[in-house]
């Protein structure tokens, strides 16, 4: 079939299409009669306890006075502080990557032996089966790094003689294995793409196993495999703070469902990476990226207040950017006071900025983090407070690493894989129920009308 009929929207398509968003649109008073959760979540924003998990907790509130409260965000790895975690393996100048992924699977901190045993092992399970780059990677390369790495994942499932075997050692392995590959699935996706639609060169650089997750990233990337000791630690820090984010978000959510089935691990990262995709979940750090670039145009002087101000009322007003009304990278469906995260983060990314030499765009990030909140807050009923999310400075970090936008959200996938990895072992551990929440019907029931007598 051709390619532009393939993907054509016919006039009948767009009568269809208009036909049953009729049908399906259910009348929003509905959900609140019926008591319904939508999003699973309260008119607060609270989620609906769906599970328990030991892997990560966060938190946002504090108990006053028997009251809950807004408090300052904190996010816990296997019950550890994740400023701790972050503090240690900074303070002691040792990657984290791969010390906190040997915490999220298996409950402990590593000591250095284990640590040594373990990066090893993920070292050792860094290569792809012989003539798969060749052979499926570079065949039909997609424009969306994402839907690459959906791909290559599903198809890895070809290559494994115990593909369907559910047992904790065999899935522990599967794991492993994925954790490995992602960094060179997602990359070399890319640099296909580059070659075969953009006409660039075409290099395929093998991982170093003496390399970190992190410094392999960058390693493979770039041309001439350079980088700097503060872009790796920054890139492996941002890795750290992404991999795990409780059990209740939407793709540590799915691996939870599509685990339940117990399916195959390789279907269910591969609805993980679904998932995450999403502008709503994984995509957002490029939505932060674009709004900054326009908004770099706009305002003439980026230290003027009420001029990045007003840019921001237009920006909730649908008056700048993509008109959707929203200002990227400015609140969370659980911090209200501040994400931790982002907390974390903006030390190092000061840092870097000034490596960079970019220290005009680091203060209107800041500029923009202070005045966004008391604009939304101004502008808009809150049932809780705002702050920045992870989302806005970790586009930064990736913009200044010279990362493609193209790789944002595999990034997020390559730290995250480790969160999914404990997520199925939990699921799997506890030999659960399959997930099955319950949806009311509230149609009415009809006749049965013979084709003679259809209008």
């Amino acid at each position: 079939m051709d390619h532009n009929v393939f993907s054509e929207i016919t006039p009948d398509i767009v009568r269809l299409a208009a036909m049953a968003e009729r049908e399906d649109i259910i009348d929003t008073e509905l959900f609140t009669r019926y008591e319904v959760k939508r999003g699973l979540r309260d008119l607060n924003g609270k989620g609906v306890l769906a599970g328990l998990t030991h892997i990560s907790d966060v938190r946002a509130t504090e108990i006053v006075d028997g009251i809950s409260q807004p408090a300052h965000g904190q996010l816990f790895y296997r019950g550890y502080n994740v400023k701790d975690l972050v503090d240690g393996f900074t303070a002691d100048n040792r990657f984290g990557f791969e010390e906190i992924t040997y915490l999220l699977l298996f409950s402990k901190l590593p000591n250095e032996k284990e640590l040594a045993d373990f990066t090893k092992l993920l070292a050792g399970y860094r290569s792809l089966p012989t003539s798969f780059v060749r052979d499926i990677i570079m065949k039909a390369p997609s424009s969306d790094m994402m839907n690459t790495l959906a791909r290559s994942v599903l198809t890895l499932y070809s290559y494994d003689d115990r593909a369907d075997d559910v047992s904790l050692p065999n899935v522990l392995r599967q794991c492993l294995q994925l954790i490995s590959l992602f960094p060179l699935l997602s990359i070399y996706g890319y640099q296909a793409y580059c070659h075969y639609h953009d006409g660039k060169s075409l290099f395929i650089h093998k991982p170093d196993p003496n390399l970190s997750t992190a410094e392999n990233i960058l390693h493979i990337l770039r041309p001439d495999s350079k980088y700097t000791p503060l872009e790796a630690k920054l890139l492996d820090i941002a890795l750290v703070l992404h991999m795990e984010h409780g059990g209740g978000n939407n793709s540590s959510f799915t691996t939870h469902v599509v685990t339940s089935s117990l399916t195959d691990t390789y279907s269910v990262i591969a609805a993980a990476i679904g998932s995450l995709k999403g502008p709503r979940h994984g995509g957002a750090n490029i939505k932060v990226v674009q709004m900054f670039e326009e908004m770099k145009l706009r305002i003439k002087d980026w230290t003027d207040e009420e001029e990045v101000a007003d840019y921001l009322r237009k920006l909730l007003h649908k008056e700048a950017f993509d008109h959707a009304g929203l200002i990227y990278g400015v609140g969370h469906a659980i911090y209200s006071k501040s994400d931790p995260r982002a907390v974390i983060f903006k030390s190092f990314v000061e840092k870097l900025s000034v490596e960079k030499g970019l220290q005009k765009e680091f203060a209107l990030y800041s500029l923009v983090e202070k005045l966004a909140p008391q604009i939304i807050s101004a502008e808009r009923q809150m049932y809780k407070g705002v702050s920045i999310n992870v989302d806005f400075y970790s586009g930064f970090v990736y913009h200044m690493l010279g990362l493609p936008l193209e790789l944002y959200t595999p990034i997020f996938a390559i730290a995250r894989i480790s969160g999914w990895s404990a997520h199925r072992m939990e699921e799997l551990a506890n030999n659960g129920k399959i997930i099955r929440p319950a949806y009311k019907p509230i149609g009415d029931d009809k006749e049965y009308i013979s084709m003679l007598h259809r209008s």
